[in-house]
């Protein structure tokens, strides 16, 4: 009887993972160059995720995932195993496709796990994942050595975690978080940032000559642009191991990037900043997005295009509106943008890829009802587990 009574506490605690069998495909439409989801559930809302490719190889990576990343002995034998997260990852690869393909694979799988080991989300656990994620490829890259360099293959790193009630952004390099808030008293929509940069503004700069005093050539302006080494824009980011260490300052590396004295401490840095924001009614939509999107537009008109635009599609024409301010800016019609062959319009407009989370009511339950969410943006290698 006591046995039978045990059993009955401690059976759900141990409830099996779906079964693959029970995903469904729910791909996004490509167009061209331009891939979209136009309308999507995560576990707080609804989404509107898009991507354009503008290089050769789409070196970009991206994500959205509703899933339980805790295990609580009280979850309802019928729900998913536990409070339900969101996460969304914005991989904004540089060098080649490897490093942002390596994060979509890892970050998240990380995630789960050092949630599961600490049985919460916080600023601990997600420092642990980036460190995690980033050991993972510098041992892809030492592995791969002499069969295919990746030594100076790096990404930008944005992601954002709401679980109970809780928004965290985490970012290494130059894409953006911003949030779209009511103000009191107001009827408008007000563009909060979240996501702290580490690019070539003035604070990047001043903490690279902090970490190097003793390096009067930490950072040079190249073409009216300031880069660390000469190198590149960014000061943090996962992958870009030759700057990480010295190991990697060697042949076959390509000469255009070695260094040419050995240096004793990594130059670049794959901690991220984190902030943790708690929702609250008067938060509307949390948009990410990478540097392309944020070079034509500014934080509030962005915000204002989402606030006065409906849910489904907008990412797709927030995209859109990137390239067509490109465009104007370099006096161009948008139609002759869009005739120029990708590659060689890596000069006129970066990759972008947007995520859109509009929350609801749903972001204070703990308890999500509806199905589980894995989409990967452009690969169309995308799932939906029905429970």
């Amino acid at each position: 009887m006591v046995g039978q009574t045990v059993m009955r506490i401690v059976r759900p605690c141990f409830k099996p993972s779906p079964p693959d069998h029970h995903h469904l495909a729910v791909a996004g439409t490509r167009e061209g160059l331009l891939w979209y989801k136009d309308t999507g559930r995560h576990a707080c809302g609804d989404f509107s995720m898009a991507l354009v490719q503008a290089n050769n190889l789409l070196e970009d990576a991206s994500q959205v995932e509703a899933a339980p990343l805790l295990f609580h002995h009280h979850t309802p034998t019928s729900g998913t195993g536990g409070p339900c997260a969101t996460f969304v990852g914005i991989y904004d690869g540089h060098g080649g496709p490897e490093t942002a393909r390596f994060i979509v694979d890892h970050f998240f799988h990380n995630l789960k796990k050092f949630a599961m080991e600490h049985q919460t989300v916080s600023v601990d656990v997600i420092r642990k994942t980036y460190a995690a994620t980033e050991e993972g490829f510098l041992n892809l890259v030492r592995k791969q050595w002499l069969i295919k360099p990746l030594a100076s293959v790096g990404s930008c790193c944005l992601v954002g975690i709401i679980n109970e009630g809780v928004l965290y952004v985490a970012n290494t390099s130059d894409s953006r978080a911003v949030l779209g808030r009511i103000e009191r008293g107001f009827r408008d929509v007000k563009a909060v940032q979240l996501s702290a940069e580490h690019a070539s503004i003035e604070s990047a700069r001043e903490e690279l000559r902090q970490l190097h005093p003793d390096d009067p050539r930490i950072m040079v302006l190249k073409h009216n642009v300031w880069r660390v080494k000469g190198l590149i824009q960014v000061s943090r980011t996962l992958g870009d191991a030759y700057l990480k260490s010295t190991e990697f300052n060697r042949e076959p590396l390509l000469a255009r990037f070695r260094l040419p004295e050995p240096f004793h401490k990594p130059i670049l840095c794959p901690k991220p900043s984190i902030e943790a924001h708690r929702l609250c009614t008067e938060d509307q939509f949390v948009i990410f997005a990478s540097d392309g999107l944020w070079e034509h537009l500014t934080n509030q008109e962005v915000v204002d295009r989402v606030n006065c635009s409906s849910r489904n599609g907008i990412a797709r024409r927030l995209i859109k509106t990137a390239p067509r301010e490109a465009a104007r800016k370099r006096e161009m019609r948008y139609s002759d943008l869009k005739k120029i062959d990708r590659g060689v319009r890596r000069h006129f407009h970066d990759d972008i890829t947007v995520v859109l989370f509009l929350d609801s009511a749903l972001v204070g339950k703990i308890f999500y009802g509806g199905p589980l969410l894995s989409l990967r943006g452009g690969d169309g290698a995308s799932t939906l587990a029905q429970k």
